[in-house]
């Protein structure tokens, strides 16, 4: 039962971190250190890379009448040798750009960094240099354009900025929505921008995971029952988080969210020099 609870806590982290503005890889370190929790399977590359696969899932629900327009978009283009004023075309091949530079970052730095940047002290830095940014673009950005006024520049911009979400702490979605309104967009365009751009490159970064797990790479038994409770809660909190944060941000700024970064780098911060315990 200890693992089941722990599996459905860790899928709800997953599924909401994933795409709030607060690094889903920094609290899938911070809550099982905090927590005291120390499970194999809890801690494995399966659970973790199924558990980005139901995230996966969630962004191609919510966005299914994008791609549904995007993909088709995107061929037609090819066959036409043309993007000509068709605005879908136009954001097909801007995302497609947008994602060579996480691709690139990932392919060459993925396990340096992995292997580098896990420590909680080390993630209490990010999560306040995300804060930082993420307050720096709510005040200089224009937040005047729409996506639909997105150039090249600014979309190879924002995908290179996801890059550096391979840092734990960062946030995929808060340093890339942090680079959309540095970039003029509404909050709202950015945050979409963002999710929009995240599901090739979370789905090729799923599919390079899993290849490890299918070659035994990952180590550990996988548990079926807790694994399924693990996805269904990333897949339905994921599903609420990208809902919640495209409505709060039509009227809200990003301020909570670089607050909660800076009271949970506090905590990390306690936690890191022992004195949680004492």
């Amino acid at each position: 039962m200890e693992i089941f609870v722990q599996a459905i806590v860790m899928g709800l982290v997953q599924g909401l971190t994933e795409f709030l503005p607060i690094s889903s890889s920094g609290h899938l370190i911070i809550v099982p250190a905090l927590l005291g929790w120390d499970d194999p399977f809890i801690d494995s590359l399966a659970f973790s890379v199924m558990l980005h696969l139901a995230t996966l899932l969630a962004l191609l629900l919510y966005f299914r009448a994008d791609w549904l327009r995007l993909i088709p978009a995107w061929f037609a283009s090819l066959r036409d040798r043309s993007i000509g004023g068709d605005p879908d075309r136009k954001l097909a091949w801007l995302l497609a750009l947008s994602t060579m530079p996480a691709i690139i970052a990932g392919l060459f730095l993925n396990d340096l960094i992995e292997g580098t940047f896990r420590s909680l002290g080390l993630v209490a830095v990010t999560l306040l240099i995300g804060a930082a940014i993420l307050w720096l673009a709510e005040r200089l950005g224009s937040r005047t354009r729409h996506m639909s006024e997105l150039g090249v520049t600014g979309a190879i911009g924002i995908g290179a900025a996801q890059a550096l979400a391979l840092v734990p702490g960062i946030s995929r979605s808060g340093i890339s929505i942090s680079a959309g309104l540095f970039a003029g967009l509404d909050r709202e365009s950015a945050a979409r921008f963002s999710f929009l751009m995240a599901t090739p490159i979370t789905a090729g970064a799923g599919v390079f995971e899993l290849r490890k797990v299918i070659s035994g790479e990952a180590g550990v038994d996988v548990t079926l029952m807790p694994l399924l409770a693990g996805m269904v809660a990333a897949l339905v909190a994921g599903l609420l988080a990208i809902s919640l944060l495209l409505r709060f941000l039509r009227t809200n700024p990003t301020t909570v969210f670089v607050v909660y970064r800076i009271l949970l780098a506090a905590v990390v911060v306690v936690a890191w020099l022992g004195l949680w315990d004492r």
